[in-house]
Order: structure tokens, then C-alpha cells, then sequence
């Protein structure tokens, strides 16, 4: 009512699960890697996309849903810490179940598949990067570093906010998206805390919140915008793509010797 939303929102989701049809689309646009998120699809689907030679990467927040991932076809492990920004990637764990940061998950995810594992959950410099591959990572996935680059297309509200973040400002919530996502604290976040837990699910949930979220936005106003970010927030800094990349780097390697 405050921002004068009162239409119910068209409710067809705007998300497919990955089926026989995307994966048709897959093959003929024959990417490099395909990479998926709160699991993986069957096996047959899976494996229609390693015999075209394309590389599945999927996301773990714990060691049993990463054997069950390289059990599921999954050539490369991302290991996604609890201080990871946007969606948490849990699909086999419960929500309580999956809280483990990356410090203490990558290396038990190494130890436990044979698959190469991608480190992700607050990793904002070289530094982080070094630690990672000191704990037997084969790579390094980071987000929160680059949504400050002039290569971004996020809005400017967002970009504000980033920059203006502490390591402290971050929550886990589901109430944007009926799913357990951390991003920056806001006016939303906040009111919504006493219904956590009762809401729909995704995506209904997704649905419903998306004209507040996009008419927040087109105000210029945080209030009601998921304004997704990991707890390596504090690190961000106005660059660009390339400057930033060197930057990385440079510092891990002069860190690891190499």
C-alpha cells in the first residue's frame, strides 16, 4: 500500500526446472559449463551434458551434499560457505544443518570427494584467495567483490549501499524470495523477521516481492530492495573489472610464492 502496489502479481513462475527441453537448449548452444544451483537435475540429464563435453559444476554447503553432487555427475564441487552473499545453495542439509563457514568447509569437502573443489563464501581479496588454496582448493568462485565494478548493472541504490557496508551489516533471510538468501539489512529484512519461516516458498515468494522489490529500486530507495552481498562486504571498493582481477592476482600469488 505504501508504494501503491495493490495488483496481486502474475503468479506463473518465471524460473523452469532444468528439464529433457533446457537440456536441448544446452546442446545446441554447447557452452563450456553449465552450473547449477540447490543441487542438480537427474542423472540423465546430467549426463547428456557431460557427454557433449560440457563441464556441471554445483554448489554444496555441506560435505554430505557434495558427495551426493559428485555422486549426482557433478565434475567440479563449489564449496559455498555460510558468509556467502545471495542464495544459500543447501537442497540436502537443513537450513540449521548447512550454517558451516568456508574455513571450516573447503577442506572437508576436500577430503571427502575426489572432484575439484571451487572455494566461494566470503573471499573479497588475494588474501582470501591464498587461504583457499592453502586449504586444498582447486579455484576460487568470489561475487560480492565485483557488484562494486563499473561493469555492473546493478542499481545505483545498490551500489550506494555496498560501498557504505560494514562486515556486521549482512542478514540471512527468506522473505524475499521464500528461500535463505544473505544480503544487507533493510527496512524490509527487519519487519519481516517475525513471519521467517511461515512464508511461501520459493518461488511464490519470488513472485510476490518482485514489483516491491523493483519499484523500491526505481524510487531510490534501499527499504524493500534485496540488496544480496556476503560478509566480505567491507572489502568492496569502486573499480573496474579488469583493474580488480589484476589486483586479486597479484596479492594471491605474491602470497602462495608463485
Amino acid at each position: 500500500e505504501e508504494l501503491g502496489l495493490g495488483d496481486v502479481p502474475d503468479m506463473r513462475p518465471a524460473h523452469l526446472p532444468f528439464d529433457e527441453a533446457m537440456a536441448d537448449v544446452a546442446l545446441e548452444l554447447g557452452p563450456k559449463v553449465v552450473s547449477f544451483h540447490f543441487g542438480l537435475p537427474e542423472k540423465a540429464l546430467v549426463a547428456r551434458l557431460r557427454d557433449a563435453g560440457i563441464l556441471v559444476l554445483s554448489s554444496a554447503t555441506t560435505v554430505r551434499e557434495a558427495q551426493i553432487l559428485e555422486d549426482g555427475g557433478a565434475d567440479i564441487i563449489v564449496a559455498q560457505g555460510f558468509e556467502a552473499g545471495g542464495h544459500r545453495g543447501t537442497f540436502a542439509s537443513s537450513y540449521e544443518q548447512a550454517q558451516v563457514g568456508t574455513m571450516a568447509l573447503v577442506p572437508q569437502v576436500v577430503d571427502a570427494v575426489s572432484a575439484p573443489v571451487v572455494a566461494s563464501g566470503g573471499i573479497g581479496d588475494g588474501r582470501g584467495i591464498a587461504a583457499a588454496f592453502a586449504l586444498g582448493a582447486a579455484g576460487v568462485q568470489l561475487g560480492t567483490v565485483f557488484l562494486n565494478c563499473a561493469e555492473a548493472g546493478i542499481a545505483p541504490v545498490y551500489r550506494k549501499a555496498l560501498l557504505e557496508a560494514r562486515d556486521e551489516d549482512t542478514r540471512v533471510t527468506d522473505a524475499f524470495s521464500g528461500r535463505p538468501a544473505r544480503g544487507l539489512a533493510n527496512r524490509y529484512i527487519e519487519e519481516m523477521k517475525p513471519h521467517e519461516g511461515s512464508l511461501p516458498e520459493f518461488p511464490l515468494m519470488n513472485i510476490l516481492t518482485g514489483p516491491l522489490r523493483k519499484e523500491s529500486a526505481a524510487r531510490a530507495s534501499r527499504d524493500f530492495v534485496s540488496l544480496w552481498s556476503g560478509q566480505a562486504v567491507g572489502l568492496n571498493r569502486e573499480t573496474d573489472a579488469g583493474a580488480l582481477m589484476e589486483n586479486l592476482v597479484a596479492r594471491a600469488r605474491q602470497l602462495l610464492g608463485s
